[in-house]
């Protein structure tokens, strides 16, 4: 009798995360609210939403540079643990973060070699010639040369910055990187090379990304799946194709029908859906669904209840009272 094949063990799983800041005694901003989704190893998963709704926040935790309230996040099926110096290393060798400023992400005062190098002293016992090799080669793979590494980060174009950050991230050949709107601060002319980029190195080096972002056109370029966040909690997910194809949260539909469409008679065609209103405080948030008070569709029981996240078949998953009617 021949084995069922067993389900692919995804490589990174959060689970109910949970990370709350403390204004005052009275006060708590619920960042990441009971946040779940996973991502399997290879993939792309974008996460999408407003500014201010937590996904940069979510990344941080998912890389512990936010250590979570509450929650877990599995990595090759076991709970992260960096309880002592040797745990961290070896979690930060198999994850990476390239960061949104590369301007503020990166230290004046180190050489791009220095920048580039430092984690590879920490992880390897690379001698002085075999390390200034490696770096050299990394600047290589993201459209530097060796003349650049005895330079300063404010000798270069934010850019140039951004490819140094990638090359720091790919230094320890990590298995997953976070991609924290790694676009969003350079030139548009940039930012398709930059895309194209991570997208190559992808395929090279065997990585996963969780890619987030804001520009929903960039989202759907990049990912295989994709997560959408409003003030601290999972919307909608599914896979990229059938989420924008059949948005089933009235906020992603509002976000998909806010992308600049090049062809104007298409544009005139299509119908902006304009929410009303300003994004609720995330602090001591009201009952109900966190959308209800700038949603269109929004009833009675939306202010009453939270609506939990389900499945709608194929993995497309939704936290809306109304979805599926």
């Amino acid at each position: 009798m021949e084995k069922q094949a067993s389900v692919a063990t995804p490589l990174v799983q959060v689970k109910d995360l949970c990370k709350y800041f403390r204004i005052s005694r009275r006060d708590v901003l619920k960042a990441v609210d009971h946040v779940s989704f996973d991502i399997m190893r290879g993939e792309t998963v974008g996460l999408v939403g407003e500014s201010g709704c937590g996904k940069s926040t979510t990344g941080r935790c998912i890389t512990y540079l936010h250590p979570p309230t509450s929650g877990e996040v599995l990595y090759e099926g076991k709970p992260v643990d960096i309880s002592s110096r040797p745990k961290r290393l070896a979690f930060c060798k198999k994850v990476q973060m390239i960061f949104q400023n590369p301007y503020a992400s990166l230290n004046g005062r180190m050489t791009v070699k220095e920048i580039v190098g430092e984690g590879m002293r920490l992880h390897f016992s690379y001698t002085e010639q075999e390390l200034t090799e490696r770096v050299e080669e990394l600047l290589a793979r993201v459209g530097l040369s060796r003349d650049h590494m005895s330079r300063f980060p404010h000798e270069f174009s934010g850019g140039q910055r951004q490819r140094i950050g990638i090359a720091r991230a790919l230094s320890v050949n990590p298995e997953f990187i976070v991609c924290d709107e790694p676009i969003s601060a350079l030139d548009v002319s940039i930012q398709a090379q930059v895309i194209n980029m991570l997208k190559r190195l992808q395929r090279e080096f065997g990585l996963t990304y969780l890619f987030i972002a804001h520009d929903l056109s960039v989202i759907k370029y990049i990912s295989d799946r994709v997560v959408v966040m409003y003030l601290g909690e999972v919307a909608e997910t599914g896979e990229t194709e059938e989420l924008f194809a059949h948005p089933l949260h009235p906020y992603t539909r509002s976000l998909l029908s806010a992308i600049p469409v090049a062809d104007p008679d298409v544009a005139q065609a299509s119908q902006r859906i304009a929410l009303k209103g300003e994004i609720p405080s995330p602090i001591n948030l009201k009952p109900g669904c966190r959308f209800a008070e700038r949603c269109p569709e929004a009833e009675e029981r939306c202010f009453r209840e939270r609506p939990e996240l389900r499945d709608m078949g194929c993995g497309h998953c939704v936290a809306c009272h109304r979805a599926g009617r």
